[in-house]
């Protein structure tokens, strides 16, 4: 598979989604980010694989590479290759388990969790919350030191998370990060094709 070139992720939320979730997504596969994470986490295992294969045949035959979510042994059933996780669940992976992906990633609150995900294994981390979101209301931000002190610590992709816009993608960009995970704006905006576009400006 041929990756797109943008350093943006999307991150999907089936509940921010103003429209039908599936016409979204075939709006996003246009735009090209460079991974969407399919991240359902208010859906049981057996609804996650059915919203999962519908999924999967809107990224087939595009530059995007589709990451499924928390739900491992599903995406091992569908015989899918990439996979996005929490690092409680990273760090019960047997060597087996983790031979069935091609790609990895795990999502990262702190220097220590991202040098123990790249330990396990990892082969992209998410750091966050980078900047203030509604995701995370109440509480504070861990900022752009800590996004920095992350980007260091490692020698694997690290994908900024939390809060980033058009506004404050070159800040992510100056601390080393490979990228920038969004969410809300992706789920929200009516043209996936025209927002991508104001981070590609910067």
């Amino acid at each position: 598979m041929i990756i797109s070139m943008s350093d943006i992720v999307c991150v999907t939320s089936r509940s921010l989604c103003r429209g039908n979730f599936l016409d979204q997504l075939s709006k996003i596969a246009k735009a090209g980010p460079r991974y969407v994470i399919l991240r359902e986490k208010d859906l049981s295992e057996e609804k996650y694989g059915e919203l999962a294969e519908k999924a999967a045949a809107v990224f087939q035959n595009t530059d995007t590479r589709l990451i499924l979510h928390y739900y491992y042994r599903t995406a091992i059933e569908m015989g899918w290759k990439s996979v996005h996780l929490p690092l409680h669940i990273l760090r019960e992976l047997t060597a087996d388990e983790k031979s069935r992906f091609e790609h990895i990633g795990a999502s990262c609150h702190s220097v220590e969790d991202a040098q123990e995900a790249e330990s396990l294994g990892a082969d992209y981390i998410t750091a966050g919350h980078v900047f203030a979101t509604d995701c995370k209301k109440g509480l504070p931000p861990r900022g752009i030191e800590f996004l920095s002190s992350v980007c260091e610590s490692v020698s694997i992709p690290v994908y900024a998370i939390g809060g980033i816009s058009p506004d404050n993608i070159d800040l992510v960009r100056q601390c080393g990060a490979a990228g920038a995970c969004v969410m809300s704006g992706f789920m929200k905006c009516s043209d996936p094709v025209d927002f991508i576009k104001e981070f590609e400006k910067k």
